[in-house]
């Protein structure tokens, strides 16, 4: 026990350093998290562990409540919309890329059948834990491509059920695989019955009754009993913890606590990833990697560019080039869930262990290299596409003098609109969350995306002629970005800029602007104002 607390104390300290060392570089702490997997594992000679069960187990439940938050924010009404994504996009996208990569393993290299299937439907998936936390972070995930990507990756979640039970089929000789699929299917009938029908009333009970003690302690622990109740559920029906989760968390979206219950889950959330992440890096073999890396960077590259391809036929056939091309760039790696069909496959001798080790650094490198892909998704997918997109097209943009740019169009910014209209003054919104500017254009107003930050940007909206800036972003470091830009370019500009904290104000106080608005202290001061205006 102490020398488990030992190793988990010198883990955790040694990737809070070096992640503080990354971010600096602009690096995700995903690597971070993985190379911190590596060096405890050569330099206590850990290895061993890496393919426990109750490491794996832990580690599996930072998918479990990552997959729990993406539900939060797929209500089914929602999941409906994006039918095409998952049911179409997703289907093509496993059979395409599974049925390429069994023809190569099978014809190409002379595999046996057998370790041909298992290879290609573990190739054929993306990682959910690496894209999904990005495109989360970066509030990517409501732009078109991230939307693709989660409705493919969903699909992908459900696929691994029936790539399992292939599995087992392979290794028992059994010839009733359709019976199996049967039980399968009566199984999901079941599990989305329960939780649907019976598992909503338990769930908003529960979060009622936790949150009217207004105690945080029992909302909390309400929170995890469902996560942990929801996910084992699925399992004891043979799907996996994170489909359980999924599910949960999406009839959770429909109730008025998906909010606080999506704040307070982040914790355990981003420790319990961290914690795969490290136990991914633990299974590099350093040794067998400088031995094949050759081998191994070749198999890498070939499987990214056939993913990328066929990701983005799928994705063109009802999009733009540059949407399939960034959806291609997001996907094209290799997931976590290959590690739990290799591992499979070798308990069953299907899968000769030469084979797996290689593979299984195939799978480590994909997803050590996609921070780096999505991070530059943008400047790549532009040198390719050139097309007019939202951040370009500020043609239409009359250039009026003396109008007010509104930098956000957040809930305060809509406020701030409202009240610009009422007084009669001329108005343009601008905002780098394109799912924003798409709601500010069904009401009906003019809004361009784009970051306030680029210069280029400010020189299409005639910042010189503007009588000022509103900035309502709540991103601090952002803020501080488009307040430099604009003061540097614009100095006579006036500058009012929304704040929420003291931390906020100090850290913008070495800025020359012109007014800063504490929400807070407005709040406060409106509210005494009523309460004599009330008394008088």
């Amino acid at each position: 026990m102490e020398s488990a607390l030992y190793y988990v104390t010198i883990a955790m300290g040694f990737s809070i350093v070096l992640n503080l060392i990354l971010k600096r570089f602009g690096i995700s702490q995903i690597i971070g998290y993985i190379f911190t997997g590596v060096a405890v594992a050569y330099s206590f000679d850990l290895r061993h562990i890496s393919d426990t069960h109750t490491l794996e187990l832990i580690a599996e439940f930072g998918v479990v409540f990552l997959m729990f938050t993406i539900g939060l924010e797929m209500s089914l009404q929602r999941l409906v919309s994006m039918k095409t994504f998952v049911f179409f996009n997703g289907t093509l996208q496993v059979m395409v890329t599974a049925g390429l990569f069994f023809a190569l393993a099978y014809e190409g290299f002379h595999i046996s059948l057998e370790a041909s299937l298992i290879i290609a439907m573990a190739l054929s998936l993306s990682s959910t834990a690496v894209v999904l936390s990005y495109l989360k972070s970066t509030k990517e995930i409501s732009r078109p491509y991230g939307q693709r990507s989660v409705g493919i990756l969903i699909f992908q979640d459900i696929a691994v059920i029936p790539i399992l039970l292939l599995i087992g089929f392979l290794n028992s000789g059994n010839q009733d695989i359709g019976k199996a699929l049967l039980q399968t299917a009566l199984s999901a009938a079941i599990i989305v019955g329960l939780l649907f029908i019976i598992g909503k009333r338990v769930m908003t009970w529960l979060l009622h009754f936790a949150s009217s003690s207004n105690v945080d302690e029992l909302f909390m622990g309400s929170v995890l009993v469902i996560v942990v109740s929801s996910s084992l559920l699925a399992a004891h029906f043979g799907f996996t913890y994170s489909l359980g989760a999924f599910v949960a968390g999406m009839i959770i979206a429909e109730t008025r606590y998906h909010n606080k219950v999506e704040s307070d889950i982040a914790p355990f959330k981003d420790l319990l990833l961290g914690t795969f992440f490290v136990t991914v890096g633990m299974k590099i073999d350093l040794a067998f990697f400088v031995a094949h890396a050759g081998q191994i960077f070749a198999i890498l590259l070939g499987v990214l560019l056939i993913k990328a391809l066929i990701i983005f036929g799928i994705i063109r056939i009802y999009s733009k080039p540059k949407i399939a091309f960034k959806t291609a760039m997001a996907l094209a790696q290799v997931g976590e869930f290959s590690f739990a069909i290799f591992a499979l496959a070798g308990n069953h001798q299907l899968l000769d262990p030469h084979l797996s080790q290689m593979l299984v650094l195939v799978v480590v490198l994909s997803m050590l290299i996609t921070p780096f892909m999505l991070s530059n998704i943008a400047s790549v997918s532009a040198l390719f596409f050139k097309d007019p997109g939202m951040t370009e097209d500020f043609g239409s943009f009359s250039g009026e003098q003396n109008h007010v740019i509104v930098c956000g169009y957040g809930i305060v910014g809509k406020f701030v609109v409202k009240a610009l209209r009422s007084e009669g003054v001329k108005y343009v919104i601008v905002d780098n969350s394109y799912k924003h500017v798409q709601e500010a254009l069904n009401d009906g107003e003019e809004a361009y995306y784009g970051d306030m930050s680029k210069l280029v940007i400010l020189d299409k909206l005639h910042i010189q002629d503007a009588i000022s800036v509103i900035v309502t972003l709540d991103n601090l470091e952002k803020k501080r970005l488009i307040c430099e830009s604009i003061l540097g370019y614009a100095p006579q500009v006036k500058v009012v800029v929304k704040v929420i904290s003291l931390e906020e104000k100090r850290a913008l106080r070495g800025l020359p602007i012109t007014v800063t608005v504490d929400g807070k202290k407005e709040v406060a001061s409106r509210l005494v104002s009523e309460a004599l205006h009330c008394n008088l």
